[in-house]
């Protein structure tokens, strides 16, 4: 109700708690009959999977729901951080975090399930694992359940763990949503726009429980979830990247922390990561399948329902720029495009010193790169291209 003033001591429960109950876990899954089974098959790679587009279709999904990209917690969060705030250090531990606490979790549910597969004595593992939520309230308490030690007590744990972990993940997501509210509207209060924001919240979240519930939360993720915040973050990346330009994004990355941004990084945001995005998302409209579950077929009105859901998230982009071009209309289409792209004369620090700094550093790079420029005898498409990708 507070904002990230309750928010942030919250998580100290809601961050730590989790990895109490997974190393409980994990302590239990390798001790148990059959688990080395289970955690092969979640270690052993299949390297003929690198060669179909789908498996990274679901790596990059997964990376967006993990570390929330796309969805604005990140953004909203590192909102209230000071304006020279050492953000590569914090992306560094997130993602690394991230990327362990996967690992961790992975070997504590493929040890219990090699168990469960032990225990009903079937060989092949890939029989006893269910995708989505059949995992986790399936597969993971079938396996829980016929522990021969206190199966109630790791039934409670790791329920407590499940509810744990999707409040602390609703938190950041419903925080971005009053904060933008609120950031729109100044007189209103923060904690009257978190209570009505719940309420509303919880009220739609309703037909989820219902008999029907899984069927439209499966309908809700496929179509509203995965390829919307897919589209929108490419989006996002090339207007970055190549609208407002790497080099001036890089050139704000220096100065807020006085750390040079590498090639790598440069190489990633302004090509790899946009193509790669754009060759999967493509791939996996133009081989979308019939949407299924349990098995079975959903209705065309629930497809038609659900691909309307998709076009109201896509048609935000679009929409607002139109919108925005209409406000700043100037002597003809194409010029009121162009001076809707431009940075607005608002961008920058709110600090007025921070600012006057700013200004005078990005002069300063931009001077740097056309003195490169007018002494360098390339032609004026490499150096272009060098200049694209060489810091300042």
């Amino acid at each position: 109700m507070r904002g990230v003033k309750s928010s942030g001591k919250a998580a100290y429960f809601l961050a730590l708690f989790p990895y109490v109950i997974l190393f409980a876990l994990l302590v239990r899954a390798v001790t148990l009959e059959g688990a080395v089974n289970g955690i092969m098959f979640f270690l052993e790679p299949n390297w003929s999977e690198l060669l179909n587009p789908k498996v990274w279709k679901e790596a990059v999904v997964q990376c967006f729901f993990s570390l929330a990209v796309g969805f604005g917690p990140i953004v909203m969060f590192s909102s209230y951080n000071r304006f020279d705030h050492c953000i590569y250090r914090d992306a560094m531990i997130v993602t690394s975090l991230d990327t362990l606490t996967s690992l961790l979790a992975g070997i504590s549910i493929f040890g219990i399930l090699g168990n469960l597969a032990h225990n009903l004595q079937i060989t092949d593992i890939k029989d006893v694992v269910k995708s989505g939520t059949g995992l986790a309230f399936i597969s993971y308490p079938d396996a829980i359940a016929k522990f021969r030690a206190v199966p109630q007590m790791f039934a409670v744990l790791f329920f407590f763990m499940l509810f744990v972990l999707g409040v602390g993940s609703i938190v950041a997501l419903h925080c971005t949503i009053v904060t933008v509210i609120c950031d729109q509207f100044k007189s209103l209060r923060y904690w009257k726009v978190a209570l009505l924001t719940s309420i509303c919240g919880f009220l739609a979240s309703i037909i989820y429980v219902t008999p029907g519930g899984q069927w439209i939360l499966n309908l809700v993720d496929y179509y509203g979830g995965t390829y919307v915040i897919f589209g929108l973050a490419i989006l996002e990346t090339v207007g970055i990247s190549w609208i407002y330009g790497i080099n001036s994004f890089c050139d704000d990355v220096k100065f807020m922390t006085k750390r040079e941004v590498s090639l790598y990084w440069r190489a990633c945001w302004a090509v790899l990561t946009p193509i790669s995005m754009i060759i999967i998302f493509v791939y996996s409209l133009s081989t979308i399948k019939p949407l299924t579950y349990s098995g079975k077929l959903y209705p065309n009105s629930a497809n038609v329902s659900g691909w309307i859901l998709f076009a109201i998230g896509m048609s935000q982009f679009p929409l607002w720029a139109m919108w925005y071009i209409w406000l700043h209309w100037n002597e003809g289409l194409w010029k009121s495009i162009k001076s809707s792209v431009k940075a607005s004369p608002k961008w920058g620090p709110s600090n007025a010193l921070d600012r006057k700094e700013w200004i005078a550093f990005k002069a300063k790079c931009l001077e740097q790169r056309s003195e490169r420029s007018s002494n360098s005898k390339l032609s004026q498409f490499r150096q272009k291209v060098q200049n694209f990708f060489r810091s300042s």
